[in-house]
């Protein structure tokens, strides 16, 4: 379940199923720490620890999952290593500062929050639009990329051995055909029809 390779579709849904559910997490650990009204009317530093632990550790989740579709849709496209481990690390380290964002900031002073997340967070999304847009290698399993939505159904072994079996029945009597050739007539002058000697 968690090797098998995907394709653009099945890797943009769960990219955005991760996203969503990611940022329903960080607000269940701000509603089960410090709620809203505290972390607004809070100041910044200890008082956040708790939030901003729960957050790391919910972010670090994520980072996981999104690391194995990426590496399940990089392997499908055979993508290039560096952009798959760069898009990894960049979002572990998002991770990071994106608590540590939740620890520091003053929401009265907007100015205190680090302008690097954002500059990092744009980095992640170039790096995943790389990583969707991948073409997959020949050779890829085609019910794999169109698994998602299965409009006819998939065929059970009998029936698909038959189509194959019907596909290259009739290649056989069209081989014979061009083998076939016309025999060749004698040389000479033909004999004439009829039955008798000549002037009779």
């Amino acid at each position: 379940m968690f090797t098998s390779n995907i394709g653009r579709l099945r890797f943009f849904f769960y990219s955005l199923g991760l996203f969503i559910a990611e940022a329903v997490a960080i607000v269940l650990c701000i509603a089960g720490t410090i709620g809203f009204a505290g972390l607004i009317n809070s100041m910044p530093g200890p008082s956040r620890q708790g939030l901003a632990g729960a957050a790391l550790i919910v972010s670090l989740i994520f980072v996981a999952l999104r690391g194995n579709i990426a590496w399940r849709r990089s392997r499908d496209a055979n993508g290039s290593g560096w952009i798959l481990w760069s898009y990894i690390v960049f979002s572990g380290i998002h991770a990071f500062l994106q608590a540590g964002t939740l620890l520091v900031i003053d929401f009265g002073n907007p100015e205190s929050a680090p302008g690097g997340v954002n500059l990092l967070g744009l980095a992640i999304f170039g790096l995943w639009c790389t990583i969707l847009w991948a073409k997959p290698v020949a050779g890829s399993n085609i019910n794999e990329l169109t698994e998602v939505f299965d409009f006819e159904g998939s065929l059970p072994a009998p029936a698909r051995t038959e189509r194959t079996t019907a596909s290259v029945a009739p290649a056989a009597p069209r081989a014979a055909a061009q083998i076939t050739r016309p025999a060749l007539q004698p040389f000479g002058r033909p004999r004439p029809a009829g039955f008798g000697k000549r002037g009779l």
